[in-house]
């Protein structure tokens, strides 16, 4: 499974970019994709087209939750990476993923390249 960070999936959406390119490509190649609920509630937060909701509901149908496990492994990756302001949203995704077993598709790649020890496969466009 892949699942998507909200800077993919924004860019995602803007049709003939690469990152749409790489969605269409994964699509073809049968890959499952989905995103965690924390990068549906940032992308919710817009602004966002109720026709982005539809197309992202069609093309990224899988929600994966954040749950306990996950909270403990974000805290371990916030406090194991430095404890940096404003990344423990990062560090959510980065556990939601881990604990899923699945590869991040990310724009903002060297944001999530520390995580890659802890097993993380960081993936780009």
């Amino acid at each position: 499974m892949i699942l998507v960070d909200t800077s993919f999936l924004i860019r995602a959406l803007v049709h003939g970019s690469s990152q749409d390119a790489k969605l269409r490509e994964w699509l073809t190649a049968g890959e499952q994709l989905g995103m965690s609920t924390i990068v549906w509630a940032e992308f919710l937060c817009g602004p966002v087209e109720p026709r982005h909701l539809e197309v992202v509901a069609r093309v990224v149908p899988h929600y994966v939750p954040f749950d306990e496990p996950d909270a403990v492994l974000a805290a371990h990756l916030f406090n194991g990476s430095g404890r940096r302001r404003g990344s423990l949203a990062d560090c959510m995704i980065a556990a939601t993923a881990l604990h899923a077993d699945a590869s991040l598709a990310t724009e903002n790649v060297s944001d999530f390249r520390r995580f890659e020890p802890a097993g993380l496969v960081v993936l780009s466009a």
